[in-house]
């Protein structure tokens, strides 16, 4: 990958790809990191090899301490000075464009949230796919009430349909934040790792998942954010049509006579070499 970024550090290792967030001292992400991702999703999209994409905080003990305050002030200021002629949004916000990319790419996206996240930084690891957190004295969560104002990131609509909404209410009116085993024990991550081998653990998490079936991993991750918003007659359709895909794949045929050629057991890990056709 040839691209040099401001505030992205690339990790190329072939079919999965570690991105650090880099924005020191503060390590909040602002509308130029914002940017950023978006050129270098411009050249991840373009990947057919990649099967695995990772997030993670290039600063100690945190992923991303939260959006900006400094540019949401000034947002906020100028919306009053021009009160009388504000107009309703026509257009998505960069962040969620940003966010949206991550979810339609075919590669798998991992939040390895290695310390505190807050407010747009949560808000990020709940546009990912899945999210693994250091097990440390560690916080997460959307405080924005605090400050008189709301997750304005996806956070409001991404909770709720992570946890409910009932849950995803009471944690937000209250701006409360969460140890990693809290929020581990509410669904919103999917697995705590030792913080003192973060790195290493993150990167493992990765290469078990690039190393499974590309067109099952890629047709699972497409249906479950498709069809989380359809009636289930549909959402039934579209897994039908995705499974036609797995099973029209040559993988899938190796993979199933393997199986039955060897008598393993579907659930062990074995050497079976995907070719992603």
């Amino acid at each position: 990958m040839v691209e040099e970024f401001k505030h992205l550090k690339i990790e190329d290792n072939g079919n999965y790809i570690i991105c650090c967030l880099s924005n020191p001292p503060s390590h909040t992400l602002t509308s130029t990191g914002v940017s950023e991702i978006h050129s270098f999703l411009d050249v991840v999209e373009k990947r057919e090899d990649l099967r695995v994409l990772a997030f993670t905080g290039e600063g100690r003990d945190v992923f991303i301490k939260h959006y900006e305050v400094g540019e949401l002030a000034n947002t906020a200021e100028k919306n009053l000075e021009t009160k009388k002629n504000r107009q309703d949004p026509k257009e998505l916000h960069a962040f969620h464009t940003m966010l949206l990319r991550l979810r339609d790419l075919d590669a798998i996206v991992v939040a390895g949230i290695n310390g505190n996240t807050a407010g747009g930084g949560c808000e990020f690891s709940l546009g990912c796919d899945l999210r693994i957190m250091s097990n440390g004295d560690f916080l997460i969560g959307l405080p924005e009430t605090s400050v008189g104002i709301l997750p304005g990131g996806g956070g409001t609509q991404r909770l709720s349909r992570l946890i409910g909404s009932s849950r995803a209410l009471d944690l937000i009116l209250h701006a409360k934040l969460l140890t990693p085993e809290e929020a581990h024990n509410l669904g919103i991550i999917n697995k705590l790792v030792p913080a003192d081998n973060f790195k290493h653990e993150l990167a493992s998490y990765c290469e078990d998942l690039a190393s499974r079936a590309p067109i099952a991993l890629q047709q699972v991750k497409k249906i479950i954010h498709q069809g989380i918003e359809m009636p289930l007659e549909e959402s039934l359709m579209i897994e039908q049509k995705a499974f036609d895909v797995t099973m029209n794949s040559r993988d899938a045929a190796r993979a199933m006579r393997a199986l039955l050629n060897t008598q393993e057991n579907i659930d062990d890990v074995s050497d079976f070499k995907w070719e992603g056709e």
